[in-house]
């Protein structure tokens, strides 16, 4: 008799015990999706930047391809950056884009001009194949004129060998006349 009162007991704490633990686990599902969403959605909403901005171009998709020495080819990684890239300024009609290529030493100035207006050609090719008006962007090559320098000696060539989309409201002297 003591052993099934005893079970009893065991069996009413336990469903005591699991009654709270489901209602536990309740609350911390609700806590979790009111998290959830108010959560930022991006990196530039993390940061308490609005969504179409500068920095939100620059947190969310990112500004900078980089190329192998020597090329002008656009890797898969890099493929991937301008798609996003095209799809934001899609998106985002109001901003222009000055797509700016750069090169590393070693090798001559000249060659090193052309290979940076190489680099800035084929990411503006990509983003007008994937819609982006071509009235809206334009590209400049600066060749070895413009070097990365806060950055690691080690890493520094890899830096140079770049194009960086910058987002403009206006035209340039660097664009093309309209």
């Amino acid at each position: 008799m003591q052993a099934v009162r005893k079970v009893r007991e065991f069996s009413q704490a336990g469903a005591g015990l699991v009654a709270a633990l489901v209602l536990l686990a309740g609350c911390l599902s609700g806590c979790q999706a009111i998290g959830e969403a108010e959560r930022p959605q991006s990196p530039s909403q993390a940061a308490g930047f609005a969504p179409g901005t500068e920095e939100a171009f620059m947190l969310d998709v990112g500004r900078r391809i980089y190329f192998a020495e020597g090329s002008a080819e656009l890797d898969a990684e890099s493929r991937q950056i301008v798609l996003r890239q095209a799809q934001w300024l899609n998106t985002n009609t109001r901003w222009l884009a000055k797509i700016q290529g750069h090169a590393q030493e070693p090798g001559g100035e000249a060659a090193n001009k052309r290979l940076s207006e190489r680099r800035a050609q084929a990411v503006y090719d990509l983003l007008v194949a994937q819609g982006v008006d071509p009235r809206r962007i334009w590209t400049k090559g600066y060749g070895i004129e413009r070097p990365e320098t806060d950055c690691d000696p080690a890493d520094c060539p890899r830096m140079n060998r770049r194009v960086v989309v910058n987002l403009r409201e206006e035209y340039d002297d660097t664009a093309p006349q309209r």
